[in-house]
């Protein structure tokens, strides 16, 4: 048996109604966004109710909405000399240098989200469930491992690649850097080339840290694609019926 998105959406709403800050149907599969406070009411009622039956966390993962929509590199079509030759900082305004802070494109409590992706056997569906951080400063969300048991290293990737605090976690560490690694290599304020690099010294025997000496530059551009993978129902309607009217 499987349920339409429209069928989904409608019985999200229906079911949870305020505990639903948004619903949203797009690119064939719904997202939902709720608060912190409501996850794991509206987990545990996605995995158990027969309505839903979201049996299995397919995936979890951090984003950084800070400079949600800004780019360094911007173009309409790929480089025809490949993109290995890059944009030097001097050539881009507003780039990011090391040491500089980071200015946020969005208020305080929507740059740092967490989102699960969900699958239903059951029902032959697919769902996206956000939550936001409300302090950009300290994020924190509940975890989840309590219902879906495959969020426990997620979550560590999420903590270790943005920062994302997870209150519950029986065991929130990192899992993709090192232990004294400092940072969270996946927010927006980190720099690409990185804080440090390290190498082994012959004389001291050892690896030792030094302050980074790769030169900055974008290597793969922002491209505005606008082909049908890019544009709703709607327009591709609109454009099919203007060419057979033109035909």
């Amino acid at each position: 048996m499987s349920i339409s998105l429209k069928q989904l959406a409608d019985s999200l709403v229906s079911t949870f109604g305020e505990r639903l800050v948004s619903t949203e149907t797009k690119s064939q599969e719904v997202t939902v966004v709720v608060t912190p406070e409501n996850l794991i009411d509206v987990a545990t009622q996605l995995k158990e109710s027969d309505n839903f039956k979201f049996e299995q966390l397919v995936d979890l993962c951090g984003v950084d909405y800070s400079q949600f929509g800004v780019t360094e590199w911007q173009t309409n079509d790929a480089s025809n000399a490949g993109f290995s030759r890059g944009v030097d900082a001097s050539a881009t305004l507003g780039r990011l240098q090391f040491g500089d802070e980071l200015e946020s494109v969005v208020e305080n409590g929507i740059r740092f989200a967490a989102v699960y992706h969900l699958l239903s056997y059951h029902h032959n569906c697919r769902l996206r469930l956000k939550v936001f951080a409300a302090d950009d400063g300290f994020p924190v969300l509940p975890t989840i491992t309590g219902v879906w048991a495959s969020a426990d290293w997620y979550e560590r990737e999420a903590f270790d690649l943005f920062g994302l605090l997870f209150s519950g976690h029986p065991d929130l560490r990192r899992i993709l850097t090192d232990y004294g690694f400092v940072g969270h290599p996946f927010r927006k304020d980190f720099p690409l080339i990185g804080n440090v690099e390290m190498r082994y010294d012959s004389v001291k025997k050892r690896v030792i840290y030094e302050p980074v000496s790769i030169e900055p530059r974008v290597l793969v551009p922002k491209v505005i694609r606008e082909d049908h993978r890019y544009i709703s129902d709607e327009q591709m309607i609109q454009e099919h019926n203007e060419a057979k009217n033109n035909a």
